[in-house]
Formats: C-alpha cells, sequence, structure tokens
C-alpha cells in the first residue's frame, strides 16, 4: 500500500472481499483454494483491526497513521 488513509484501507478490503466471494461463488473449491480463502480471511481481519485502530486513534486526537497492520497472531487471538 501506498500512504495509508481510512479510503486505501477500505479499498483494500473490498479487494478481499470481491476475491473472497468470486472463489465462493465457484461452487466447489480447490485444496489450493480453501488455502487462499484462509488467508483472505486472516488478511480481512488485519485490515479491519487497522480501520479500527485508525478510528479509535482519530477519536482520541490522535493520529491515525500511527496505527499499524497488526500480525495475523496478535489478530487471529483476540477474545471478544
Amino acid at each position: 500500500m501506498t500512504h495509508t488513509t481510512d479510503r486505501t484501507v477500505l479499498d483494500h478490503i473490498e479487494r478481499l472481499v470481491a476475491e473472497e466471494k468470486a472463489l465462493y461463488h465457484k461452487g466447489s473449491v480447490s485444496d489450493e483454494e480453501k488455502e487462499r480463502l484462509v488467508a483472505l480471511n486472516v488478511e480481512l481481519d488485519r485490515y479491519w483491526d487497522l480501520l479500527r485502530q485508525r478510528r479509535g486513534l482519530r477519536e482520541f486526537g490522535k493520529n491515525p497513521d500511527a496505527a499499524e497492520v497488526r500480525p495475523s497472531s496478535t489478530v487471529e487471538n483476540y477474545k471478544g
């Protein structure tokens, strides 16, 4: 990604969702495509997390550019 803004993060999320939908709409998916779906879901979680970080920083008067894409190990282990 180039300079990160909320829009660039959302655009990236939209591309990931489009790819995910295309794979699901195929009907049956290969093992390779199943692996790609898992990777897409992890990346989606990471970028939704980035967007939430940016919005939270902005809400509290801080620079949203301080937000970073966190490792999947961090994002995937959140407890609800």
